[in-house]
């Protein structure tokens, strides 16, 4: 299936591409991510954090998008009066605070916006969308937005706190974009996040991969794709059955009790 603007989203996709948001979801829950994949399961979430981090996106793609944008989610966006709800009004502070930014505009705004990338990453096919790429300066640019960018979380493998980045798995991805750039274009591209918070005021910071430590998070993300993706694959295709986490909210949702637990053996996080 050829990738384009149109159906880069479409479910149908995922079943001949993986791609960071759909690899993380099997390696947090494979029964989870494969009810979701099959359309056996609609996730129970706000979509409001992830509107807002697309309103954001679609500011800095184009006036086109982000005016498609808005038509598209008013309902969502907008109160009744016609008034941007408040969510969004924070988002108007990220835009302003990043637009304000001199280090953001000269690296980001130059770039090729919204970019589908696509190779083979041991055997299986991928896909990726790049929110700014500049093939000539070699680098590519990606915006997160989060509560707030110092705000730790806990590993429950390193036993301690972490950074967003850490915490929510763009190493993996700045990893996997680097190299389906390399393999679309035949450039190795240097990965670069601008982080804006939503706090009031905002905060906002740039971040690289440069250091031993980074290299190291990139190197283990792909070893763990190495690793773990001919098993998904096989879940994918019906030839393996998918163990449960028993925590997430799918698993909370279809949970049978099929023996008693211990009260001491309780499992905490």
């Amino acid at each position: 299936m050829e990738l384009t603007a149109e159906n880069y989203y479409d479910n149908a996709t995922s079943f001949d591409y993986m791609s960071t948001s759909l690899y993380k979801d099997f390696r947090k829950c494979e029964a989870f991510a494969l009810a979701k994949l099959n359309g056996e399961y609609l996730a129970v979430m706000d979509p409001t954090a992830l509107l807002v981090g697309n309103y954001v996106h679609s500011y800095f793609e184009s006036e086109a998008s982000h005016s498609a944008f808005i038509e598209k989610n008013k309902d969502a966006m907008m109160t009744k009066s016609g008034a941007l709800r408040a969510p969004y009004k924070v988002g108007d502070n990220m835009i302003k605070c990043l637009e304000a930014d001199q280090v953001f505009n000269n690296l980001y705004s130059v770039g090729e916006k919204e970019v589908i990338v696509t190779g083979d990453i041991f055997g299986h096919q991928w896909k990726g969308k790049i929110d700014s790429l500049n093939l000539d300066k070699q680098y590519f640019c990606d915006i997160k937005t989060t509560a707030d960018i110092h705000k730790g979380f806990w590993d429950k493998d390193e036993r301690c706190k972490v950074p967003f980045i850490k915490a929510y798995g763009y190493y993996l991805q700045m990893a996997i974009y680097t190299e389906l750039i390399k393999q679309t274009f035949g450039v190795e591209c240097q990965p670069f996040i601008f982080a804006v918070s939503k706090q009031t005021p905002c905060d906002h910071d740039a971040f690289s991969f440069n250091s031993e430590q980074d290299q190291e998070y990139l190197k283990e993300a792909l070893e763990d794709v190495k690793e773990h993706q001919d098993h998904i694959a096989d879940l994918i295709a019906g030839r393996a059955e998918p163990e449960r986490c028993g925590h997430c909210e799918y698993c909370r949702a279809t949970k049978q009790i099929t023996a008693f637990t211990s009260a001491a053996d309780i499992e905490v996080e």
